[in-house]
C-alpha cells in the first residue's frame, strides 16, 4: 500500500482552476468583444445592437455555467456542483472516489449502485493537482465513511 494521503481540513472546495479562468476570461472577452462589435457598426438598429449583446451575454453565461462545477466536503458529506444538477451526498454512501487513467473527472461509486460524475476534479489541464485532489477526497471518504459508523456505536 502506498502511503497515506494526508487529509485536508473541513471544509475544503475541488474545483478545476485553471479551467475556471479559462472559461471566464474567455467568457468576459466575448462578451466584450461582442458589445463593442455592436456598438461600432452604425448601419445597426437599436434592436440588432441589442440582439448583438444578448448573444453575447448568452455565450458568457453559459461559460459560466461551465465554470461552475466543484467539490465540496464538509463535516456531513459532499456536495458534487455539476454543470447543471447538485447533489449532496452523505459520507457513508461513498464507497470509492474513482480517478483513472484517460477519465475526464472523478467519478464516486456510491451505495445505491450508481456512479456520479464529479466534474469539480478534473485531470484536463493540472494532471497533478487532479491526481492529488481525487486522493485527498478519496482519503477523506475512507476516513468519514469508517468513523461515522463507529460514533453511532459508542
Amino acid at each position: 500500500m502506498s502511503d497515506p494521503t494526508p487529509l485536508p481540513s473541513l471544509p475544503v472546495t475541488f474545483r478545476p482552476g485553471h479551467t475556471r479562468a479559462i472559461l471566464l476570461t474567455a467568457g468576459v472577452a466575448i462578451f466584450l468583444t461582442i458589445t463593442t462589435i455592436a456598438l461600432l457598426l452604425e448601419q445597426l438598429g437599436p434592436g440588432e445592437r441589442l440582439s448583438f449583446v444578448v448573444t453575447g451575454a448568452l455565450i458568457f453565461a453559459v461559460l459560466a455555467q461551465l465554470a461552475r462545477v466543484r467539490v465540496v466536503a464538509d463535516d456531513d458529506g459532499v456536495t458534487v456542483v455539476n454543470i447543471t444538477s447538485s447533489r449532496r451526498l452523505e459520507w457513508a454512501e461513498i464507497l470509492q472516489v474513482n480517478l483513472r487513467p484517460g477519465d475526464p473527472w472523478v467519478f464516486l461509486n456510491l451505495s445505491d449502485g450508481t456512479s456520479l460524475p464529479a466534474l469539480g476534479i478534473q485531470p484536463g489541464l493540472a494532471k497533478q493537482r487532479a491526481i492529488a485532489d481525487a486522493a485527498a477526497l478519496r482519503a477523506l471518504a475512507e476516513a468519514r465513511s469508517t468513523a461515522h459508523p463507529a460514533e453511532d456505536q459508542g
